[in-house]
């Protein structure tokens, strides 16, 4: 076995009561690629600091091969006084390093190296960043989020960079697929502790099931086994003394393991407060075109969205997303065209860049609007700190500053404030940013009850797959199209350019020979919105199409039609011969779901 290129051993570290990290073991060999899993306050963030040598823990060693470099990307980059990107991303190389590489890798994350780092956004933040940490092409890696704040695009191109390369990754993300592209081992942060697989993230989630439900059944037995001792003390006491008191004794101890067991953190209780049903079409759009200047951000563009829809919206940053929502939603006017609202819409909003957050204020008064201890949930007075904990915060968190609060935590206060509002139109803006795979599955399945339209600008590739119905991207020069389906189903339709990508996607373990092998046990499967969706409709689409097959073999079963009216004979041929296909595919669709539906039930 190669010796490890870093080794943190029986790490621990304390912020005031219970321990964040407690007799933690890492080792991280040469190629290795390992993700850091952990709920949002674990330590993940701490511990890649620890490993990158920033934060000294208050207990154990850590160990670096002599030799080896160490880059470390964390979520908030430092600037430091440099004057512009280039020079930032140079002052990252070692003497023997290539400068060539600076400017090179700039210029694929589509910087000039000549941008003030004072005036970037943050996915420009994060591009320089990346850039800084992958120029001098280190042996070890330690990546914090490197997904956040950028596009599609460069997700896809970060996942080729750091795939060719032969340094080790530690990475630390919520999206799914990225991981999963990427690990060959998983880190489980869970309690100050790490447990560890030697497979990547696709296994994960099925194996920490296991792992927690093995938990849940030994602490049922020591309950059992304290109900037993103290059975004896009550009623089985003999008269040998040293025998009693060393059952006495293990009474305690019992009690003490018991006492000092560490349960898991709670779920978050995501739950939309819910207007009255808006009308069936929610928005209709013809024609709109927008542009600022020159520069043209949408040029006619229609669609109509129905009740129930959950429709996503992706594209690079930059390409007119945020812009597009307000028009269809009614925040900005188009230059020509025009949209249509539904009747009766309520419609809450989530803002990814939390500028609305007051970082001043405290997390009892960003959720009240500093009035009271009263929050109203869907027009409902609620105490705040109850509401708190439906979002996982500690009532003792109530007087914290929003400015400390972790990325996570400001992404759930958000949404705690978006889904106190009553509403029939969700319009999340990047609602996944900085939340752990915990409760994006909450949130995936509470947008999966909702009873209302959604609308979803998001980079998460996993996550618009669960998720979203129909896919509008970007096409240059303001030109927009929808797809139906999620994120690979608009691959797909796209071309067969994007469908090589898609094979990378949906394969990883194929692409070289010398991964390991897929594991035995697939995760965790559920049906997804869209599955659900079609679940649902296929049945009604199936009837309808049998009702028009009918309907045109009625005008085919005319004897005479040929020789009277060969183009009525010839539309309605190839009409039945369409709906036939499309019966078909429908009925195949159905029966696939259908098995895959009970298959998961039986598990």
């Amino acid at each position: 076995m190669a010796p490890p290129l870093i080794q943190l051993k029986d790490i621990k570290l304390t912020f005031g009561g219970t321990p964040l990290l407690s007799g933690v073991e890492l080792n991280v060999a040469a190629s290795e690629r390992v993700c850091l899993i952990g709920r949002n306050g674990s330590g993940k963030s701490t511990l890649l600091k620890i490993a990158a040598g920033i934060v000294e823990p208050d207990g154990g060693t850590r160990f670096v091969q002599p030799g080896a470099t160490v880059r470390y990307l964390q979520q908030e980059p430092d600037f430091g006084d440099h004057k512009t990107t280039l020079a930032y991303v140079e002052a990252g190389l070692a003497p023997g390093d290539d400068p060539y590489q600076a400017r090179y890798l700039l210029e694929q994350l589509e910087l000039t190296g000549n941008e003030n780092p004072e005036n970037l956004s943050g996915g420009e933040a994060r591009r320089a960043a990346l850039a800084c940490v992958l120029a001098p092409s280190p042996d070890i890696l330690l990546l914090d989020e490197p997904t956040n704040h950028l596009d599609l695009s460069t997700i896809e191109w970060l996942e080729k960079e750091l795939d060719s390369r032969r340094s080790a990754l530690v990475l630390i993300s919520h999206d799914r697929r990225f991981l999963s592209n990427l690990s060959r081992s998983t880190a489980w942060l869970d309690r100050g502790r790490i447990k560890q697989i030697d497979r990547g993230f696709a296994a994960f989630e099925a194996w920490r099931d296991e792992v927690l439900a093995e938990e849940e059944r030994d602490q049922h037995k020591l309950d059992r086994k304290i109900v037993d001792e103290e059975h004896w003390l009550r009623h089985g006491v003999s008269g040998r003394r040293k025998r009693n008191v060393k059952r006495l004794g293990n009474l305690h101890a019992l009690r003490d393991q018991r006492r000092n067991y560490r349960g898991t953190a709670g779920s978050a209780n995501l739950a939309a407060a819910e207007a009255e049903q808006s009308g069936k079409l929610v928005i209709e759009a013809k024609g709109i075109t927008k542009a600022f200047g020159e520069r043209m951000i949408v040029d006619n563009f229609s669609t109509r969205i129905q009740r129930g829809d959950r429709l996503g919206v992706i594209g690079p940053n930059g390409a007119g997303k945020t812009t597009l929502v307000n028009l269809l939603t009614g925040g900005a006017q188009p230059d020509s065209g025009t949209v249509r609202l539904g009747a009766n819409l309520e419609i809450a909003t989530l803002d990814q860049h939390r500028e609305s957050l007051d970082p001043k204020s405290t997390l009892a008064e960003a959720l009240t609007g500093g009035r009271g201890d009263q929050i109203m949930v869907g027009g409902k007075p609620k105490h705040v700190v109850g509401y708190m904990k439906d979002f996982l915060f500690a009532q003792e968190q109530r007087g914290t500053p929003v400015e400390v609060l972790s990325g996570g935590e400001r992404g759930r206060l958000m949404l705690a404030r978006a889904l106190a509002k009553p509403s029939n139109l969700l319009v999340l803006d990047e609602p996944t940013n900085d939340l752990d795979l915990e409760t994006l599955d909450v949130l995936e399945d509470m947008l999966g009850d909702y009873e209302g339209t959604v609308i979803l600008i998001s980079h998460d590739r996993d996550f618009l797959d669960r998720v979203v119905t129909s896919v509008i991207a970007p096409e240059g020069d303001g030109k927009w199209v929808e797809y139906a389906g999620g994120y690979s189903d608009m691959l797909t339709q796209r071309g067969a350019d994007l469908k090589r990508e898609t094979a990378k996607t949906q394969a990883p373990a194929e692409k070289k020979e010398d991964r390991p092998a897929a594991p035995a046990s697939a995760p965790k499967r559920r049906l997804s919105f869209n599955e659900k969706h079609a679940l649902e409709m296929l049945p009604k689409k199936m009837e309808t199409l049998q009702a028009d097959i009918a309907k045109l073999q009625r005008v085919l079963d005319d004897p005479n039609l040929y020789a009277k009216d060969r183009k009525t004979f010839d539309d309605t041929s190839a009409a039945i011969a369409k709906a036939h296909d499309e019966l078909s595919a429908a009925e195949e669709r159905w029966l696939e779901l259908e098995m895959l539906r009970e298959e998961i039930e039986q598990v």
